[in-house]
């Protein structure tokens, strides 16, 4: 599985949060397998549009789709309790 590279505002957020190295460290293990149990991930509603989020931290998720069978693209990370 390969990642997307990270939209800039996405970069951003990760750094003002100090989330880098655990975002780096679920992205290592969404590469070699998407149903890691650490990830959690989880199909968001309405599941038709196919959103994902997976566990960056407790309090964090990332945002994913996949863009075909072999890519995956970030688009966001936040606050899983806003």
């Amino acid at each position: 599985m390969e990642i997307l590279p990270l939209h800039p505002e996405v970069a951003l957020y990760l750094h003002a949060h100090g989330l880098e190295r655990r975002f780096l460290k679920q992205i290592r293990l969404l590469k070699i397998n998407v149903r890691y149990p650490s990830l959690r991930v989880e199909i968001l509603e309405p599941k038709h549009l196919r959103i994902y989020s997976f566990r960056v931290d407790r309090k964090y998720r990332a945002i994913f789709i996949f863009r075909d069978s072999t890519h995956i693209e970030i688009i966001d990370i936040n606050d899983h309790y806003q």
